[in-house]
């Protein structure tokens, strides 16, 4: 009986040691962490670029300035957008057929422009590479076109 004992006293310190150090990043009912920033993604996308097609420091620098100029471009249509999303869900309550047809319009233009300076900033990054790290990026697979979904991997 007294092994038992020592066994619930070492669960419950344990339990009582886990519950006070609260949730963690990976525990679902706990706030998960903020996204990173803009600078940090595209430091990501450009570290992530360079180990899958071996860029030198260079084509890093210009990878970052390409990237980090598309994403400055973006932000205004960014910030619209989610207007424009915000506007749409308020339609939807309120049964607003024809704002839920002109916004969604609205939203597809904006979307499109957002993919034509991501596609562009793809197309500034592609004249950088070498020949061989050309064929790399062409075998890479293409999860789709559009915002949040590049021709390369994901920031």
């Amino acid at each position: 009986m007294t092994h038992f004992r020592k066994f619930l006293a070492v669960v419950a310190a344990t339990a009582a040691l886990a519950l006070a150090q609260g949730p963690g990043r990976g525990n679902p009912r706990g706030t998960p962490p903020p996204p990173p920033n803009p600078q940090t993604m595209i430091e990501r996308r450009v570290d992530s670029l360079a180990t899958l097609l071996g860029l030198t420091g260079d084509q890093k620098a210009k990878a970052a300035e390409i990237f980090s100029s598309a994403y400055s471009a973006g932000e205004n249509l960014r910030t619209s957008l989610q207007s424009v999303q915000q506007s749409l869900l308020d339609a939807v309550k309120k049964n607003d057929t024809t704002a839920i047809d002109q916004l969604s319009a609205t939203a597809g233009t904006l979307t499109g422009q957002l993919m034509a300076i991501e596609r562009k900033a793809d197309a500034a990054f592609y004249a950088l590479l070498t020949p061989e790290q050309k064929t790399k990026w062409d075998a890479m697979p293409r999860p789709g076109f559009g915002p949040s979904r590049r021709m390369g991997p994901p920031f």
